[in-house]
This record gives structure tokens, C-alpha cells and sequence, in this order.
């Protein structure tokens, strides 16, 4: 099940990026997103756990931006990150979104096939863009 974040979320959303992030986030920046995009703050439920979650914004009255999308590892490969992905846009069309860009780490191989395969295409490479500086890739697509 995808739905939209509520308040008693935001602890295990935290600790699911924790386990499957590479980068470390300011806890409090998960209220941030919540405050300001909650249709763009999905989770995946399963039995009532949270077992993924998207985080994305509005960046202009047109375009998006996925900030991170986390899936518990025991649940990868089984369309939970499709499904978390596909009810973001579907969000976004409904607020008149007609794009949506992200970066992925030039090393993510998985990443780069899974945001392919669902038509998004690299815009450009983005030069030490992570802590840890590592390059990376922005993605774009159209809605």
C-alpha cells in the first residue's frame, strides 16, 4: 500500500533511510518535507510497516524534484520503488507538474537502470555533488 506520510512516520522513515542511505541526514529535515510537500512525501506499507518511502518537492510551479527514495532491502526487486514512483508523478500531474528531475550517484548502476527503464534521461553530470564527493547524474523527465 502507497500513501502519504502522517506524523508517526517520520521516526521510522528516519531510521529506514539511516539503514539504506548512504548519505546522513539532519533528522529534521524529514518534517521539513513533510511541512512543505506533503503529496510529495509517499511511504509503502506492508502489514502496516513502513518498507520504503519518496521524498520529493516542487521546485518550481512546473517541475519536481526527488530528493530520495529508499526501499527496506528484503523488499527490493519487487516493484515497491515502481510503485512509490508511480504514485509520486501521478501526484504531480495533479498539481501541474509537467517534469520531474532527480540525481543518482554515477556509481548507482541499479538506480540508473530503474529510473531509465521508467523513461527518465540524463541531463548532466554533476561534479562532487554528494558528501562524500562523489559525482553524480541529473535525470530528468517529462510528464
Amino acid at each position: 500500500m502507497i500513501r502519504r506520510v502522517e506524523p508517526n512516520d517520520i521516526f521510522p522513515v528516519i531510521t529506514l533511510a539511516f539503514d539504506t542511505l548512504p548519505e546522513r541526514y539532519n533528522p529534521s529535515i524529514f518534517n521539513q518535507f513533510y511541512e512543505s510537500c506533503p503529496e510529495g512525501f509517499l511511504v509503502a506499507l506492508q502489514n502496516k510497516t513502513i518498507i520504503g518511502f519518496l521524498i520529493g518537492i516542487k521546485t518550481t510551479p512546473n517541475i519536481a524534484r526527488i530528493l530520495m527514495i529508499a526501499v527496506e532491502d528484503s523488499f527490493r526487486k519487487k516493484g515497491i520503488g515502481s510503485a512509490l514512483l508511480t504514485q509520486f508523478i501521478k501526484e504531480m500531474k495533479n498539481q501541474q507538474i509537467t517534469k520531474v528531475e532527480l540525481e543518482v550517484r554515477t556509481s548507482n548502476k541499479n538506480a540508473l537502470r530503474f529510473y531509465k527503464k521508467r523513461g527518465f534521461l540524463l541531463q548532466a553530470t554533476l561534479q562532487k555533488f554528494y558528501q562524500n564527493g562523489e559525482n553524480a547524474y541529473s535525470m530528468g523527465k517529462e510528464l
